[in-house]
This record gives C-alpha cells, sequence and structure tokens, in this order.
C-alpha cells in the first residue's frame, strides 16, 4: 500500500483524519499554546524565538538571523525594533564591515529568556505528556521532513 493510499483510505473513512486537517488542528493548538506563553512574559512569538536564537549563538549577524529564523529580513527589522526598544537586544555595526550589524541579547534580554523557556517548556509538557522520548525524536523527524519554506505567506507575518 503506497503512502497516497493510506491518506485516502483514512480520509475516506474519517474526512477530519486527514493528514493535513490534524497537522493543522494540532498545530494551531500548539501556536495558540506558545503564542501565550510568550505573552505572559510581554513577548510576542517571534519576539520570543528571537531572545531564544540569541540566548543560544549569544550574537549574531543580522542577516544569518533572518535566514535561521526563516523569516523575510524586513519583517526581522520589525521584530528587533520592538526588542530594542525594549531593551531585550542590541544592534551594533561590525567592526570588520560596517555594512552589516550584530544583534546581541543583553543581561535584562536573558533574564526574560529564562521565563519565557519555563513558560514554553511547559506547554510543550503539556502536548507532548503522552509521547515517549523516542516518540518525540521520530516527531522532531517527521516534521522535518514535511515540505514548507520560508516563503510561505505564515513566515512574512510579524
Amino acid at each position: 500500500m503506497t503512502v497516497n493510499e493510506t491518506m485516502t483510505d483514512a480520509a475516506e473513512s474519517d474526512p477530519l483524519q486527514r493528514l493535513g486537517f490534524l497537522l493543522a488542528r494540532h498545530g494551531a493548538v500548539a501556536n495558540s499554546r506558545v503564542h501565550h506563553a510568550f505573552e505572559t512574559c510581554g513577548l510576542a512569538a517571534r519576539q520570543g524565538t528571537t531572545l531564544m536564537l540569541l540566548g543560544t549563538s549569544g550574537s549574531m549577524g543580522q542577516q544569518a538571523l533572518a535566514a535561521a529564523l526563516e523569516v523575510d529580513p524586513s519583517v526581522l527589522v520589525g521584530i528587533l525594533n520592538g526588542l530594542e526598544s525594549a531593551g531585550l537586544v542590541e544592534r551594533r555595526r561590525d567592526a570588520a564591515d560596517r555594512r552589516r550589524h550584530i544583534v546581541a541579547i543583553t543581561d535584562e534580554g536573558r533574564c526574560l529568556l529564562a521565563k519565557a523557556q519555563d513558560a514554553v517548556a511547559e506547554v510543550e509538557q503539556g502536548l507532548f505528556a503522552d509521547l515517549s522520548p523516542e516518540e518525540i525524536t521520530a516527531l522532531r523527524g517527521l516534521l522535518a521532513k514535511v515540505r514548507t519554506t520560508p516563503g510561505d505567506p505564515v513566515c512574512t507575518e510579524q
């Protein structure tokens, strides 16, 4: 039996079991919960994600940050403007290449990041409580194979 036959059989017996619907529903719930977790820390989801990435890397070039976040550079500017205004990140010119901006998390940003990470971890614990560590690893691998691109419209939202 092929993958298409398996997907079609499930969809014919219960249309709400179509993979697209299941992924959309679970994704919407996860998205809502993560957004709420970040909001409890005073952050938009993209701001929280940006802080998480900078918390791991310390600092990054602005173009590399946009690529890592898979957002359009113009979207990243809006994200960084808000974070910089709040004192959570700072942008500075690269001394070696004045055209390049380096983005770094501030001490205040690290403090808020710790709260945001705890809030997101709590959401993930709730979402994946019934999955074993092996199943979580398998799910991560399967989701990495789903064909989406940074050019998809949702990736250009702020």
